[in-house]
């Protein structure tokens, strides 16, 4: 065999090599989106201990902060399995997400409010009306590649409330501004928004209308509103969250999950009344955190959270 030969043979071991294996990649990625859950996993509760949990969100190294409402407390699970108080008397805070610089924004509806708190536990107001009204109560939230804030309004009275009534009568969804400095009315024909997430892209938003048992898929403009309203599922969700591959996380009785185009494709039980909210955590972002009454669950899984 001439050198020639030998050149065209060891290129063609190499496109057929790398074919293969591009092949086999690919095949292992689409087992991973139809098997969601890791091989022998089991649903394991962490702990039992609150009053009513809510709002789970991960930092950067995948440590999880969920919420105890009525205990006006927020709590820590570390990458390492420790339980730990990280905040009293923490505005009644609900939903939570962590910002590109590892603030901790939360939903604190004690007094309507949207709160930054950084790692020494100082907060700081950066909302607490529309149009000089009393929102209704934050509930939960997104923040987008560029650092604005999309957050969900509904009106769930509260007893520890002195109003009982609303400022604002209808219940939208907003948009803060990167700078913090506008925040404008981007949904406001939802029956009652709740559940919020976006793709890593910052193209898609993701809206659950609770009251309205329905789940809504929207575009994202360059400007912050939105576009081309489309039903995503005939299904509602308190909250939710969203992995690698676009598949969307509802929660209410257990969590269910549906695939990018809205099918339903797999089912997660729980053995509570009700599932309040998810999201990916742990060292490899591949356990899935639940929050659902007084109790926090985890499941290990195959795919990872979309960041």
């Amino acid at each position: 065999m001439n050198p020639l030969q030998l050149k065209i043979k060891s290129y063609l071991i190499f496109v057929i090599t790398l074919v293969f294996t591009n092949s086999i990649n690919a095949q292992i990625v689409e087992k991973e989106k139809h098997n969601l859950i890791a091989q022998n996993a089991v649903l394991t509760k962490l702990s039992d201990q609150f009053s009513f949990t809510e709002g789970p969100a991960s930092d950067k190294k995948g440590n999880i902060y969920f919420t105890d409402q009525p205990n006006n407390r927020i709590m820590k699970w570390s990458v390492y399995g420790k339980l730990s108080v990280f905040m009293e008397n923490a505005g009644r805070a609900n939903g939570l997400y962590f910002d590109q610089k590892g603030n901790l924004l939360a939903c604190a509806d004690e007094k309507n409010e949207l709160w930054k708190i950084d790692q020494n536990k100082n907060y700081t107001v950066i909302l607490n009306n529309f149009e000089e009204k009393r929102l209704n109560g934050p509930n939960d939230l997104w923040v987008d590649p560029k650092g604005g804030i999309y957050f969900t309004d509904p009106f769930y009275q509260r007893d520890y409330w002195k109003h009982t009534s609303k400022e604002i009568e209808k219940e939208c969804v907003y948009y803060l501004s990167p700078d913090k400095s506008k925040i404008i009315n981007v949904e406001n024909d939802l029956v009652k928004p709740n559940g919020i997430i976006g793709t890593s892209d910052g193209k898609t938003l993701y809206v659950a209308d609770i009251a309205g048992n329905k789940t809504y898929s929207y575009t994202i403009e360059k400007n912050g509103f939105l576009d081309k309203k489309k039903l995503f599922t005939e299904s509602g969700s308190d909250g939710m969250t969203i992995d690698e591959y676009g598949n969307i996380y509802l929660c209410g009785k257990g969590v269910t999950i549906f695939n990018p185009q809205g099918e339903k494709i797999s089912h997660i039980d729980v053995p509570e009344p009700w599932t309040a909210n998810v999201c990916f955590g742990g060292k490899k972002f591949k356990t899935l955190f639940i929050t659902a009454g007084k109790s926090v669950y985890a499941i290990e899984m195959n795919v990872r959270g979309m960041k």
